[in-house]
């Protein structure tokens, strides 16, 4: 191995790619992550000395220290390929320093595809350490162990063990709790629409092929009296305004004919594809991100090896690269020909960036080879990762083509005072719709008959709707992403841990799609609110955002931006923690009766988590783990099989007859029997393969 280069990436998927790319004269390793951080046990940031941080080597990273340290000794030269971001930045700067090289030396290598060329290019160029990327990490992870570390501790004290609080969760935690109670103090208000269903009047005189062209009758909405915006407001009025209506006096007078562009979405961020994975295939923000890093990483291609299918996934910016654009723009003409005029297909959009960001330096996400259609890959890759690609892909293309146009009519048809507005459209060129449907109720297809200034109309129907405006929406993990982008509140890689992390703490509940706050979430953000305004307030958290991005461009010392921060926090900590009366939640039942004395059982939190306890203590002080069922019974004596979790943290699913059976799956069992053995079958997640026997001998799979 003597005389070998040494590379080091976070991630084994990632070494794995990027070694298939390098000849024998390169070994590539991975750290698996972050090598150092700051302790878990204890603050770990020494206030008195300018807010040093205290890192550690984190634990069980002692052999893959050791073996970088190896491997580093053995090697003629080390460079240091983590991702092309602060996070990555950071890592580099740690591995570093555990392994002597001085940060100034150009050993550091980035690239925003893994791919070939990519790499080997990257290789060319090492640079050293960018101090700015590295101290704008520390800064951020500083001030979010701070409010961690010194708020969570008095949510213990006086709310309940296990709570936390974070900077961006805080702040978005508020932003779905106010949402909540405009839902809950929203009144609806009574509104009714008046449609009129309308024909020309000539059309039976007409002969049989000019019915045809005529078309059939088309309806016409009540949208103003007297040249003014009208809102029917009850019942009364409606049948008034009916009233007045004559059937027979509809006229035409007025028609604006017009072509409509609808231009293609640039292509996505990480936040855009977030949403749209949400939207469009059903992912909440955690699986995306995890389907894009496997695609960033590498996947193995039948006859092409292991291939990273797209560019960096953390990314603000919608910029491509020149080369990128081109190689799209000679793919459509190659692909998207029209009678041999494909030149009608490329676009000429630019796109800009909603605000100037340090993450510009990363293009937006794309495939890395354009030639590569979402149908080559379909048999190599699992059903997600398809998906996704393909999404990736066709908005990537999309992007680089030409608007859609559409063909719009608008008549305003008049009756005494009263004016009905009825609309039409007709798709005329489908320019970037042909790979990417994103067309709305805007873009369907309404025909409306030709029709002339003054032409009388008749009245088929006139029909009145009752209707009540309606509260908003609750958010879901979407639109909560676009309000957190849209307030400049967190960065794209935290836009996934926030939501896990509310969940976890049972501050938010997940009902199908929707967050909704639940009351222990009600109780820490009106706490938080009373006596740490600035943190929960989402103007201040943007503000905050702006600070730690000034480190990497204005240079700023991130010192002095943690300083001032600090001086806030410790003086709110002080009286929130002289002021606050210790807050009683009411128990939540558990839905179950005491077996010893039949009283309700409710959940409590302890050192250890969550468990059920008699409501009947102190006269009753039953106790039992709390376990989740999975309405599978056990096969060996018919109680209900749960879910466990091993003392590793590896989850297992057992019989709740333990210790008396002692029935065990590390699968999880569904109710379905084998066809073959009639044992149980277990859900497992593999690319050919969702339902396996549990019985080992057995092995039969579908």
């Amino acid at each position: 191995m003597a005389g070998k280069s040494l590379i080091i990436v976070e991630s084994p998927s990632k070494a794995k790619t990027i070694g298939k790319f390098l000849g024998n004269k390169y070994k590539v390793v991975a750290s698996v992550g972050h090598v150092r951080d700051l302790p878990k046990s204890k603050l770990g940031i020494n206030i008195e000395n300018r807010f040093e941080p205290e890192y550690i080597s984190i634990r069980g990273k002692g052999d893959i220290i050791k073996e970088l340290k190896k491997e580093a000794k053995n090697a003629a030269n080390v460079f240091l390929a983590t991702d092309p971001d602060r996070e990555g930045e950071a890592i580099s700067w740690h591995i570093a320093h555990l392994l002597g090289i001085d940060e100034t030396e150009a050993f550091r290598i980035e690239f925003n595809e893994i791919t070939k060329g990519a790499v080997q290019k990257a290789i060319k160029s090492p640079r050293p350490i960018d101090r700015r990327l590295v101290d704008a990490q520390q800064a951020r992870r500083v001030v979010d162990r701070l409010v961690g570390y010194k708020i969570s501790p008095l949510l213990w004290r006086k709310i309940r063990r296990g709570l936390s609080a974070g900077r961006v969760q805080s702040a978005a935690l508020k932003i779905i709790c106010d949402r909540e109670k405009l839902i809950r103090n929203f009144v609806p208000k009574e509104y009714w629409n008046l449609t009129a269903e309308l024909e020309k009047k000539d059309i039976d005189k007409a002969p049989a092929n000019a019915k045809a062209a005529a078309g059939q009758p088309f309806s016409a909405k009540l949208t103003e009296h007297k040249g003014k915006k009208l809102t029917v407001g009850n019942q009364e009025q409606a049948e008034r305004i009916l009233s007045e209506i004559k059937p027979d006096a509809f006229i035409v007078r007025k028609i604006d004919q017009k072509e409509r562009l609808k231009k293609p979405l640039p292509p996505f961020t990480t936040s855009t594809l977030q949403q749209e994975a949400s939207n469009k295939l059903g992912f909440f923000t955690k699986k995306t991100m995890l389907i894009a890093q496997q695609l960033y990483e590498g996947v193995d291609i039948k006859g092409q090896g292991t291939i990273g299918l797209v560019t960096y996934i953390r990314t603000d910016s919608v910029r491509v690269s020149t080369d990128a654009h081109n190689a799209a723009v000679q793919y459509i003409k190659e692909h998207f020909a029209d009678d041999g005029k494909g030149d009608r297909y490329v676009g000429h959009h630019s796109y800009q960036n909603k605000r100037k960001d340090v993450q510009d330096a990363h293009e937006a996400i794309r495939p890395s080879v354009i030639s590569l259609h979402p149908e080559d890959i379909k048999d190599s890759v699992t059903r997600d990762q398809y998906n996704l690609y393909k999404l990736i892909w066709t908005r990537f293309v999309a992007s680089r083509m030409a608007a859609a146009v559409f063909d719009t009519v608008q008549a305003d048809i008049e009756n005494g005072d009263y004016t009905f507005r009825a609309s039409g459209s007709r798709l005329k060129f489908d320019g970037y719709l042909k790979v990417y449907n994103n067309a709305g109720k805007e873009d369907e297809e309404m025909n409306l008959p030709e029709l002339s200034v003054n032409e009388s109309l008749r009245q088929v129907d006139m029909k009145s709707e009752q209707n009540f405006t309606q509260p908003p929406s609750r958010f879901t993990e979407a639109s909560l992403v676009r309000d957190l982008e849209e307030k400049r509140i967190g960065r794209p890689s935290t836009y996934a841990p926030i939501v896990a992390t509310l969940l976890e703490r049972k501050y938010v509940n997940r009902d199908k799609k929707s967050l909704i706050p639940t009351d222990l979430g009600f109780v820490v953000i009106e706490m938080m609110e009373q006596y740490f305004k600035e943190i929960v307030d989402t103007g201040f958290t943007a503000d905050m955002e702006d600070k730690l991005d000034a480190i990497e461009i204005e240079q700023t010392d991130w010192r002095d931006i943690v300083a001032e921060f600090y001086d806030t926090l410790k003086d709110e900590l002080e009286v929130a923690d002289r002021e606050l009366e210790k807050i009683k939640l009411e128990d939540e039942a558990a839905g179950e009766d005491c077996e010893l004395c039949g009283k309700p059982m409710v959940i409590k939190h302890g050192r250890f988590g969550e468990f059920l306890a008699c409501s009947g203590y102190p006269d009753c002080r039953n106790t039992k783990p709390r376990v989740q069922k999975i309405n599978v019974k056990c096969p060996s004596c018919g109680k209900d099989l749960v879910a466990r979790k091993s003392k590793a943290g590896k989850l297992f699913y057992g019989c709740s007859g333990y210790p008396e059976c002692t029935q065990v799956f590390w699968n999880k069992p569904v109710n379905k029997n084998c066809p073959q053995c009639q044992s149980l079958m277990t859900e497992r997640r593999t690319k050919t393969s969702q339902y396996v026997c549990s019985n080992a001998d057995c092995g039969y799979k579908e």
